[in-house]
């Protein structure tokens, strides 16, 4: 092969890995759909929906009821996800040089086959810890495709990757702080989601000093890349562009909390509740996926230049 098909061959590989992270983005978000209308155990069993082993049709007009339709589609999208991981990892193996890489690639699929088995046994357990266990995996699943998707990127190939100068260690501890930080707020908000738990005042209020610690370790980093990297673009606006997730986060999971109390004592969420714990989940996967690009940033352009004299 060469070096120019070589490079079109990476090129497609990057797109099909943005694919497969946007794929995996919109089944976390139909996910938090389904919990969100608390129609987790719609269908009651597993491997099989009502007994059958027909994806597309396990129940007569099923795509008509909505618990139905949320949780047999989060199904439905979580073995296109799947199918997609395996066609990467194949990929993977037999076009990428680098040996890492190629196993990261193949741990990918190792996690979204254990992630579905996750799913799977919270119905049939009727477990609401593995619902928790389910949501934070899903966290480090997107977080190792977006990283793939970086690895391929000519982002990654090309960033700052010859800089002279020693590595800055605290831009790179506050990098790692980051996308800790919002995983340990992803799980306090599955315990906070818990479906019939309530709301438990101790849980909220970790969930609130979760928000403070990921709002803290977010601008300490941009104020860091500010002082010290201006010159780097991407640091610089991916920074920007993770304090912004930070705020809208913060907003939406104040108004979610308000509304959650508002429909206190209703049978069912309002629909403005729905929507907004929804978005909640939705910016909370952004926010893992631009913590760990900036973790991946900060390590391949986080170097002081080199001062003469």
């Amino acid at each position: 092969m060469t070096r120019d098909s070589d490079a079109a061959g990476m090129r497609w590989r990057h797109r099909f890995t943005i694919l497969t992270a946007l794929s995996t983005l919109v089944l976390m978000g139909w996910g938090a759909f389904v919990t969100s209308i608390e129609a987790g155990l719609a269908v009651p069993d597993w491997p099989s929906s009502y007994d059958s082993y027909d994806p597309f049709n396990p129940w007569p007009g099923w795509w008509r009821v909505t618990p139905l339709l949320a949780e047999h589609g989060h199904r439905l999208l979580g073995l296109l996800v799947g199918f997609l991981t395996t066609i990467l990892a194949v990929w993977t193996w037999f076009t990428e040089s680098r040996r890492w890489l190629r196993w990261l690639a193949f741990g990918a699929l190792a996690l979204v086959s254990f992630q579905g088995l996750l799913g799977g046994l919270r119905v049939v357990w009727l477990s609401l810890d593995l619902a928790v266990v389910h949501a934070a995996t899903a966290q480090l699943f997107l977080g190792l495709v977006v990283a793939l998707a970086a690895f391929t990127s000519k982002w990654w190939l090309t960033l700052d990757a010859a800089r002279d100068g020693r590595r800055d260690h605290r831009l790179r501890r506050l990098a790692l702080a980051a996308p800790a930080a919002v995983w340990l707020q992803v799980i306090l908000g599955a315990l906070v989601r818990h479906p019939g738990t309530g709301i438990h005042p101790w849980l909220v209020g970790l969930h609130i000093g979760g928000a403070v610690l990921v709002a803290v370790v977010v601008a300490a980093f941009l104020l860091r890349v500010r002082d010290g990297f201006p010159e780097s673009r991407g640091l610089y606006r991916g920074s920007w562009v993770l304090a912004g997730l930070v705020a809208v986060q913060l907003v939406l999971g104040l108004t979610a909390y308000f509304v959650t109390l508002d429909d206190a004592g209703m049978l069912q969420p309002s629909n403005l509740q729905v929507v907004v714990n929804t978005a909640h989940a939705v910016i909370g996967a952004l926010l893992m996926a631009g913590a760990v690009l900036a973790v991946l940033g900060a390590h391949r352009g986080g170097r002081n230049p080199v001062t003469s004299g």
